[in-house]
């Protein structure tokens, strides 16, 4: 017989189910909750440990504090009701805790992360010299230099998820009209523009680089993927996450960088340049405008200090 709860975990990497398994255990056990409390954990906790392994992490020892944060804005990005995101987020302390003191992690990532207020959390977007910044640290001739250049100016340019990204094949990407399909969530496509900067960071991966990593591959017909690591296989979202956080540390930013920050960043400065929200909506994959929304409360603020600097009778 299944344990309670255990049985709604999808099929996720060996150490994360067993900590996971360990967790739902203690919660009948231990603290002795209902049958319909555990399944609300385990439905929780699947949808974290889901995002984990999506987002390349195999293993406890893997997640940090960025990781829990990045979390709390895709369960925004997923358009879920305030209740049920800071539902998920307390399961997700508890569990980091629990596993914390059981020996299963040496840390606890989420121990100082809170639970978002019920109402409107509005996401952190880079400024445009971050942005900068983090592209400026790709410059140079090294292959792994030219593919991160690739990669961080493809998100930016058009906000893609990193799976979005890392899941683009040659067939999607089209430098001739400066447009790549993506494949977003429940394999919906759509079609996202980019500018001349993704063109030719994107047109200089693809001529001068990726040919010699596709030839390293063991079949002999390399994968049709943009993105490959050293072995000529499709690059992974660990390594493609790695390398955005590696840009941040290198240009010196103090704030925590992800993937999901560059599909913030591309979303705040398209609206506050004017862009529709409607064409934000569609470029961004929603299938709700209200949850594009949310960017134009970020661009509000902006607005407000920028009246508040600018205007003589503003104080």
């Amino acid at each position: 017989m299944a344990r309670h709860g255990a049985e709604l975990l999808p099929d996720l990497p060996a150490q994360l189910t067993r900590a996971l398994e360990s967790y739902l255990t203690s919660l009948r056990f231990e603290r002795g909750l209902s049958r319909n409390s555990i399944d609300a954990y385990a439905r929780d906790l699947s949808r974290y440990g889901t995002w984990l392994t999506e987002s390349g992490i195999s293993s406890l020892g893997e997640v940090d504090r960025s990781h829990i944060e990045a979390f709390a804005l895709h369960l925004l990005d997923a358009n879920l009701a305030p209740r049920t995101r800071a539902r998920a987020l307390v399961a997700v302390r508890r569990f980091h805790g629990f596993a914390l003191a059981e020996g299963l992690a040496s840390t606890d990532p989420a121990s100082d992360v809170s639970p978002p207020q019920e109402g409107l959390r509005l996401p952190k977007a880079l400024s445009l010299d971050d942005i900068e910044a983090m592209l400026a640290t790709t410059a140079g001739e090294e292959p792994t230099q030219i593919r991160a250049a690739a990669l961080l100016e493809l998100l930016y340019a058009t906000g893609a998820r990193i799976s979005e990204a890392v899941g683009v094949d040659l067939d999607d990407l089209d430098l001739e009209t400066s447009l790549v399909r993506l494949y977003g969530k429940g394999g919906k496509e759509r079609i996202v523009p980019f500018g001349s900067h993704a063109s030719n960071a994107l047109g200089s991966w693809v001529s001068r680089v990726r040919p010699s990593m596709a030839a390293k591959a063991k079949t002999s017909a390399p994968a049709g993927a943009l993105f490959l690591n050293a072995r000529g296989t499709r690059l992974s979202r660990q390594t493609a996450w790695q390398i955005v956080k590696d840009a941040g540390e290198l240009a010196g930013l103090t704030a925590d960088v992800s993937p999901h920050t560059f599909r913030h960043s591309f979303a705040t400065h398209l609206l506050e340049g004017g862009a529709d929200i409607r064409v934000v909506q569609e470029l961004l994959g929603h299938a709700s405008v209200t949850t594009t929304q949310i960017y134009t409360k970020v661009s509000e603020e902006t607005l407000r200090e920028v009246y508040a600097t600018s205007h003589p009778r503003a104080r």
